[in-house]
């Protein structure tokens, strides 16, 4: 066994001393090559990573380096191995750990925070304000795998317990790496208020997160759900996940045909588009009073109508991934089929 003495570890889940990892070089570069297994720590497991979900930050981060932070910089040429979207069955636990047990399947959260500063001691630990502090003299214990510590594309990971959420046998591994999505979707709507149930929402934007974002908005029992998009093979797929309309914008102004369906504007807009215009959509999509979650990282800076925003008194709120434990009550509906 490769593991330290102090490391609990059981003959029916062998380690092995070496793992295949996809390591990030120049940009866009990336070479299959092999690492060491990495060893948990106090409040750490290893997880053998028995499925990968690819997103488009993961390309973003290979290609462009941002939102990824290692050591104080960029990504590149550091021996990093991305990749955020993952799930696998624990193989061997840190010193102390006894909150999960070896052979339990689980997928993750992308963020540790430090657990030490004002917002990781409010829950927010996606917004940790030591982002990305985790190596030399600057070592605070944030991790967010994937991003500024190795994630997921390779054979075995350590993450913290808190970043654990069980997966039930009844759930596909496939499925499984879905659950930290759902969750980027489930914070969003915590963020804009929880409680949706005969509120109506739109979500631009049929990627992922906007996808899962129709179906944690339904599930939660919003009523109308409507979802705009470019692409008719994904809006088929959210009228799948529960979209009461869907609109193609390519065919269509989205805000005329919002309007169309609520007359006077929706109660909230989840945006997951990053489109050039998309912040002021959403702002002529929403009654006045209405809240826009944004969880999309647009390329450029946008005009924004401001005084729109302010007349109106529209809210806006920023999610930064799957904060607040949203993954485990992802993870609940989407164990129930909701």
């Amino acid at each position: 066994m490769a593991m330290p003495a102090n490391v609990k570890t059981s003959p029916d889940y062998p380690v092995p001393e070496k793992m295949k990892a996809w390591v990030l070089g120049d940009p866009g570069e990336l070479t299959l090559t092999e690492k060491p297994v990495p060893a948990p720590k106090r409040a750490e497991v290893l997880v053998r990573i028995d499925a990968v979900a690819i997103c488009a930050t993961d390309l973003e981060i290979i290609y462009h380096g941002p939102p990824a932070l290692i050591e104080g910089g960029a990504p590149y040429n550091k021996n990093f191995t991305p990749g955020h979207e993952y799930m696998g069955t624990i193989v061997a636990l840190g010193p102390g750990v006894d909150e999960y047990a070896i052979g339990e399947r689980v997928t993750v959260e992308i963020h540790a925070g430090c657990g030490q500063c004002k917002r990781c001691r409010q829950g927010m630990y996606t917004s940790c304000h030591n982002y990305g502090k985790n190596y030399g003299d600057v070592d605070k214990g944030h991790r967010a795998n994937g991003f500024t510590t190795d994630g997921g594309f390779c054979e075995y990971q350590v993450n913290n317990i808190n970043t654990l959420v069980h997966v039930d046998d009844a759930m596909s591994d496939e499925e499984a790496t879905l659950v930290v999505t759902a969750g980027t979707a489930m914070y969003g709507l915590t963020e804009l208020g929880g409680l949706v149930a005969g509120e109506s929402v739109v979500v631009t934007g049929p990627g992922p997160i906007g996808l899962l974002g129709v179906a944690v908005a339904k599930a939660l029992g919003a009523q109308p759900v409507i979802l705009t998009g470019t692409r008719d093979n994904r809006l088929e797929m959210g009228k799948k996940l529960g979209a009461d309309h869907v609109v193609n914008i390519r065919n269509e102004d989205p805000v005329e045909a919002v309007r169309r369906y609520v007359p006077g504007g929706v109660d909230y807009v989840v945006e997951c588009s990053a489109a050039p215009n998309a912040v002021n959509e959403a702002a002529q999509m929403v009654n006045r009073g209405g809240k826009i979650c944004l969880a999309a990282f647009p390329h450029e800076a946008p005009a924004v109508d401001i005084a729109h925003l302010v007349r109106n008194n529209i809210y806006i709120y920023g999610i930064r991934g799957e904060g607040k434990s949203a993954t485990h009550r992802a993870e609940a509906f989407m164990r129930q089929k909701r």
